[in-house]
């Protein structure tokens, strides 16, 4: 039985699917809306809320917490300025997924 059971193994081992969602964080971060599938969008989706609730409040800790997961200073930087900035007067939910027509 699946109860209890939180995530999506996105059919990779476990270092691939830690390494596939930092990346897709880090590009949506970056460039602020991604292409890709909705299993892994909606993956990608509750680590970014995390990363700009982290942006939001701003101290040192977020900012190291958001460093060990993103690994690059310029996006952290621009999360801790930029986006925190342009989602200060929202409690959650700062993505959307959108479904493209194929």
């Amino acid at each position: 039985m699946k109860h209890k059971v939180a995530g999506r193994k996105l059919g990779r081992n476990t270092s691939h699917r830690k390494a596939m969602l930092r990346n897709i964080v880090t590009s949506l971060l970056e460039h602020e809306r991604i292409v890709t599938t909705v299993p892994k969008a909606k993956e990608a989706r509750r680590i970014a809320e995390k990363m700009i609730t982290l942006g939001k409040r701003g101290d040192l800790h977020a900012r190291r917490q958001a460093l060990s997961y993103i690994r690059t200073k310029d996006i952290v930087a621009k999360l801790f300025d930029e986006l925190s900035e342009q989602y200060a007067d929202r409690q959650g939910g700062y993505t959307r997924i959108i479904r493209t027509g194929t």
